[in-house]
């Protein structure tokens, strides 16, 4: 491989020649050979657009001549095409606050903006990493900024996916709003309920969660950039912290505002804890909600089979025509990943020190991993598994009328005391509640029938009282 000599302050060092990227970098693959993992598309873009909106504002502020801050802004408007993704090369594990990551953007935009210019790679004349593309900012502003910027983005993504799941159980809540069955609590019998109102239910609460996510993105709009190393705006214009919140709102098209506290939001990294536990709290409630549908589905001879979610593929490697709840496995197992994901972003926000948190490069990755695997999975069980599934109107019924539980509704006319003897008779005997009533002249069969109305049961009232 051909090779150029670069220099920084530890010496001179080894660079790719053909590599848009430079001595930093290069030092920080050699020291982190981690996880071969690297940065999140969203985080490299959200940086970028941080550096060409400084370029932008220094330029209008004339800190910055004009050829160069244009030489800027066209490197990143590639990079934000889509071009020189494969030179953001440091692993996600990498040194603390992110200046790795912050170097690896400056040198490669350096770089490309010189060949704009019509200088070689690695000659940083007439533009520097640090001088230039990094001009009034330091890692600590930088980075808390660029999470923000692609975890609010990709939220924007997000919020519409939750609309269009809740929309698929709302569609299939009043497909089976006329179908009866079991309801359970404790996982024993418990009295009727519609499928489609259990499926409503589900609904709403993706709804709710939906309001929760949107409100716990607000404090992303906050922007600490121009709080430079430590919040005091050390070599920034005065005018900058404004100029640039508003130069990234353009750019993102994206309701950024200066910060009302500099040094609070260098220091804290609550807003990402925030959104973070309600992405969490939403996961519960899925991992909830496809633990239902595997529970409605089992079967299908021996299980509960009152609901078919959609065969998406073979499900056995050795039992042939086996069909398993995929969708509603994946979800499962996507949601757990959410819950970890959280927990080290909550490890990681607690681990701040005075001035600043230092382990921001993991919620970086992680926050928008969370937020990009959420929007994926949800898309595909809705296609996949809520929209295609149907319910067994026959077996819900079945267990409906089949469940003592029923019994309930006769307790404003024969008591509770009574009611629970005939329950536990019922079961002892294996004989049906309708029959038993009736063979022990409790009530008329016309007056049995008005209050075991299954339909009324699933609703207010008393059954068969006026």
């Amino acid at each position: 491989m051909l090779y150029r000599i670069e220099k920084d302050a530890l010496g001179e060092k080894k660079v790719p020649a053909d590599a848009y990227y430079g001595v930093q970098t290069e030092r920080a693959i050699e020291n982190f050979p981690i996880s071969g993992i690297k940065a999140h598309p969203e985080f490299i873009r959200a940086t970028v657009h941080v550096k060409r909106a400084a370029a932008r504002v220094h330029q209008d502020l004339k800190l910055l001549e004009s050829r160069l801050a244009k030489a800027i802004i066209s490197a990143s408007d590639e990079i934000l095409s889509g071009q020189f993704m494969d030179q953001f090369v440091v692993d996600i594990y990498q040194a603390g606050a992110g200046t790795s990551h912050n170097m690896n953007t400056n040198e490669v935009i350096a770089n490309r903006a010189n060949e704009i210019l019509g200088e070689k790679k690695g000659s940083y004349q007439p533009l520097h990493p640090n001088d230039h593309v990094n001009m009034a900012q330091s890692t600590n502003d930088v980075i808390p900024t660029a999470i923000r910027i692609a975890a609010l983005g990709l939220v924007q993504e997000l919020i519409p996916t939750l609309g269009t799941l809740a929309q698929s159980f709302q569609k299939k809540a009043k497909e089976f709003d006329h179908i009866i069955k079991s309801g359970r609590t404790h996982l024993q019998d418990a009295v009727p309920i519609r499928l489609g109102q259990e499926f409503g239910a589900y609904a709403v609460n993706i709804l709710t969660h939906q309001n929760l996510i949107r409100e716990a993105s607000e404090l992303l709009k906050n922007l600490g950039l121009g709080g430079s190393a430590v919040g005091t705006g050390l070599n920034t214009h005065p005018e900058y912290r404004v100029r640039v919140a508003k130069a990234l709102s353009e750019q993102t098209k994206l309701p950024f505002k200066p910060a009302k506290n500099y040094f609070e939001t260098m220091q804290s990294l609550a807003p990402f804890t925030n959104l973070s536990s309600a992405l969490r709290n939403f996961a519960l409630d899925m991992i909830r909600i496809a633990n239902d549908l595997r529970l409605m589905t089992s079967g299908p001879r021996v299980g509960f089979g009152e609901i078919v979610l959609p065969p998406v593929q073979p499900g056995s490697s050795i039992m042939p025509g086996k069909v398993n709840p995929v969708m509603a496995e994946m979800l499962n197992m996507l949601m757990f990943q959410v819950i970890g994901n959280d927990t080290a972003i909550m490890m990681a926000s607690q681990a701040g020190q005075l001035e600043l948190n230092v382990m921001m490069p993991l919620v970086a990755y992680l926050l928008p991993q969370t937020l990009e695997i959420l929007k994926n999975s949800l898309q595909v069980f809705s296609e996949k598994c809520v929209l295609g599934l149907e319910a067994d109107k026959e077996r819900c019924r079945h267990y409906a009328e089949l469940t003592p539980s029923i019994i309930t509704a006769l307790s404003p006319f024969i008591g509770y005391s009574k009611s629970a003897e005939l329950f536990k008779e019922s079961l002892k005997r294996k004989v049906g509640v309708r029959e038993l009533v009736i063979e022990k002249g409790l009530m008329t069969r016309e007056k049995l029938e008005k209050v075991l109305d299954l339909k009324k049961l699933t609703e207010p009232g008393i059954p068969g009282k006026a």
